[in-house]
Formats: C-alpha cells, sequence, structure tokens
C-alpha cells in the first residue's frame, strides 16, 4: 500500500485499508485506475506550488504555513473591501449596491419556485409570530408585513421567535402547504435593517457568520453587522456566492418532486436537509455493494466524530462553496487582475488541498488549504479550528474523479431524498 491511500485517508479520518477497498470497488465500477494516487499527487503539486509562493517550505511549522495562509488572505480581503466601495451594511437596507451589484455579476441565479407571499402572510396570521409581533409593536400580521416588508420578516423570525415556534410553524403550518400555493420569481438579495441587530445576537452565535438564506421563500438575508474585522468581507461575498447557488439547487430539487404525491413531505425534508440517520445505514446500504451516502448538511458543525464523515459520501454543501470559489476566480478573470497576491481567484481549485505540518510541539497537524476553512477560522481569530470544508470537498473530488462531477451532481439530485447512491 502506497503513501498516497496513507495520506489521503489519513486527512479523511479513515483507515488506509478502507480507501483501498473502496477504490477496488470504484476501479471496477468506472475502469479509472489510478486515482488515490492522482489525488495525492495533485494534492502535493498544489501545496508545493502554494508554500513556494508563500516563502516556504515543507519543513516549516505548521503555525508558519498556517499564519502565512492567513496572511495572504487578509491581503485578498482589504482588497475585496476596496473593490466593493467600502461597503457599510449599516446604510444599505434600502439599496445593496456594489456588494449585490458584483455578487449578482458574478452569478445571476434563475428564477426558482417558492412559496407565495400571501400564503405566507396568511400562515402567520394562522400561527401568529408574537414575539415579533411585540418587539415591534404591531396588532397583526399584516401590518407588519406591509410596514417592514416581507423579506425582512420572514428573516427575522429566525432570530426573533424561539426555537419551538420554528419547529411548531414548520411541522404544523407547512402541512397545509398545497401546490397552487407555490409560484415562480426571482431570488432575493436583502440586506436587514440595523434595529435588527440586538435580537439578531443569538442567531450569530449559533451560525457564527451573518450571511443566511430561506430555501422556501428564494431569500438571501444579510445581518447589518460592522465589518471591523480581517475576512469579514470575504466571508460575506464568498457566502452570498454560495447562497446564490445553493437556492436555485433546492428549487430545482422542489421542481423536481413536484408531481409526488409526497411533495409536501419531500419538500419539508429538503428545508430540514435530513441525512440518513446512523441506525437506519445497515438497512438502507444492505442492498448495494458500493453505496455513497449523500450527507447534505456539514455533521462536523454538530459532531466532528459523527459516523457517518468517515463512510463514503458526497455533500452538495461543498459543491455550492466549489462553485462559489469558482466564482472568485471569475470576478479575478473580470477585473483582468493581475497580481498574484491580491487576486481574488488565488485558492480556486484549493478547496479539497490540506497537508500534515509538524507544530511548534514537534506533533503533525493537518493545515487545510481551502478557502472557506481559512477565512472562518481568520474571522473567529482561530478559537474554532476549521477542518472540515477541506474534508468534505476531498470526498466529493475522490468521487468526481472516477464518475465525473457533472454525474456526481445527477446523482445528488437523484438521491438527496432517499441519502444513498447506490452503484
Amino acid at each position: 500500500m502506497g503513501n498516497s491511500y496513507e495520506k489521503i485517508a489519513r486527512i479523511l479520518r479513515i483507515t488506509p485499508d478502507t480507501l483501498t477497498q473502496l477504490d477496488g470497488r470504484m476501479k471496477a465500477l468506472s475502469g479509472q485506475e489510478g486515482v488515490i494516487d492522482s489525488i495525492a499527487r495533485e494534492n502535493d503539486i498544489l501545496v508545493d506550488r502554494t508554500l513556494a509562493e508563500l516563502g516556504l517550505a515543507r519543513t516549516d511549522t505548521a503555525e508558519t504555513v498556517y499564519t502565512a495562509l492567513i496572511s495572504r488572505l487578509i491581503r485578498v480581503d482589504e482588497h475585496l473591501y476596496q473593490l466593493l466601495d467600502k461597503p457599510d451594511l449599516s446604510k444599505m437596507a434600502m439599496a445593496c449596491g456594489k456588494l449585490c451589484e458584483t455578487a449578482l455579476r458574478v452569478y445571476t441565479p434563475p428564477r426558482g419556485l417558492f412559496i407565495k407571499r400571501e400564503k405566507v402572510v396568511s400562515l402567520l396570521e394562522k400561527y401568529k409570530p408574537q414575539e415579533l409581533l411585540d418587539h415591534l409593536k404591531y396588532s397583526s400580521v399584516a401590518e407588519l408585513v406591509e410596514k417592514e416588508g416581507f423579506a425582512s420578516v420572514v428573516s427575522a423570525l429566525r432570530f426573533t421567535q424561539s426555537t419551538d415556534w420554528m419547529h411548531a410553524f414548520f411541522d404544523i403550518a407547512y402541512k397545509e402547504l398545497k401546490k397552487e400555493d407555490f409560484e415562480e420569481r426571482e431570488v432575493e438579495l436583502k440586506i436587514l435593517e440595523t434595529k435588527w441587530l440586538n435580537v439578531a445576537e443569538k442567531f450569530l452565535h449559533k451560525k457564527y457568520h451573518n450571511v443566511s438564506h430561506l430555501k422556501e421563500y428564494g431569500i438571501i438575508f444579510v445581518i447589518p453587522l460592522k465589518i471591523d474585522t480581517p475576512g469579514e468581507t470575504l466571508r460575506m461575498f464568498t457566502l452570498l456566492l454560495h447562497y446564490l447557488h445553493e437556492v436555485p439547487f433546492y428549487s430545482a430539487l422542489f421542481r423536481r418532486f413536484w408531481d409526488d404525491a409526497d411533495f409536501i413531505e419531500k419538500f419539508k425534508s429538503l428545508l430540514r436537509g435530513d441525512v440518513v440517520e446512523v441506525t437506519d445505514i445497515p438497512n438502507k446500504l444492505n442492498s448495494s455493494s458500493n453505496p455513497w451516502l449523500v450527507v447534505q448538511r456539514y455533521l462536523a458543525k454538530d459532531d466532528k466524530n459523527d459516523s457517518r464523515l468517515t463512510m463514503p459520501h458526497v455533500n452538495p454543501e461543498a459543491e455550492h462553496w466549489y462553485h462559489a470559489e469558482e466564482g472568485l476566480g471569475r470576478l479575478s478573470r473580470m477585473l483582468n487582475q493581475k497580481d498574484g497576491g491580491v487576486a481574488l481567484g488565488y485558492w480556486t481549485g484549493l478547496d479539497f488541498v490540506g497537508d500534515f505540518f509538524k507544530n511548534k510541539d514537534g506533533e503533525e497537524q493537518l493545515v487545510s488549504f481551502d478557502l472557506i476553512d481559512l477565512i472562518m477560522s481568520l474571522v473567529l481569530k482561530s478559537k474554532v479550528n476549521y477542518l472540515y470544508h477541506q474534508q468534505e470537498a476531498l470526498w466529493n473530488k475522490i468521487f468526481s474523479e472516477y464518475l465525473g462531477r457533472e454525474r456526481m451532481d445527477e446523482l445528488i439530485t437523484e438521491n438527496i431524498i432517499g441519502g444513498v447512491i447506490k452503484l
């Protein structure tokens, strides 16, 4: 067994034997040989190239490599901040300005299938968001929506209503939905008003970032935090690009199951981001000798030792980030940028890349070269050591090298409800 299997397995936190067996099955299925060696070689080339550009070597410590990557990232972030006209979110509720204009220039999402606004209002009238009404001192939902705007109201539900209310509204109110309650409309980007900042504090702590989305309404919203931390502009902009891909992805799935008798149940499953439960996996996998899970959430957020993370799987979230990072590269080309030190496309193609370096205590430590891991770590001042975006991207890389990225995307779409791709 070669070093390729050992390294890739170690990054994925599985055994080399497990990876060897997986390779054997996928090779027999696809006819593709040498995939693991090829990925390991590509990883080494990209690590060596990046280290050389940073003036480093493999003998440098993990801390030195990480610091150099972060320093490069800070330069890119500063460049983007200037490019976007130094966005001040507190003044962008009425007009998003160059932030949204640039994001939509990089990628304009197609129209999507979403719940009609008037249906949402009627459901909220029936299941009143009393905490939100009390907070803003409105007596009715209709007045609330008329004065505050639909996008602001449904976004604010996330951080004004209790978790119990949110779960009850989702479980009970959405059961009433019928096909005539949906319509085609544009995806909307919304910068919220500053008055939401205080009540959004708990939400921000949970999410770690100030951008989120509502798949069923076609809304991507931004909480207007002051941009005063290195990395925040780049994190916010890449999240916008990520959600501009994710919202249409799920809208296409809504359309896919539109004619199914159990459409609403599938709709709700997609919104929950259901993943096969560990206890159900044996029954799900018995009928296939080469199964791959479809994991449509970052399970490592909740438990980095979740056993499903060590099973062969693909992750559509990692694909949305793949497209977001491609989008940065596209923006860099649009601007005809030459300087590799600040070029926005610098991290394109590094999503699956990572390697082990000895830390100051002489212990080997994995350093992720993935843009999103680095951004999240930077903004949180390394309070959380992000690695899972790179690991999930690597699983997608492995699958796509055997069967192709387009085929992977097709199989994710076909099997996302069942949660298992059976090859």
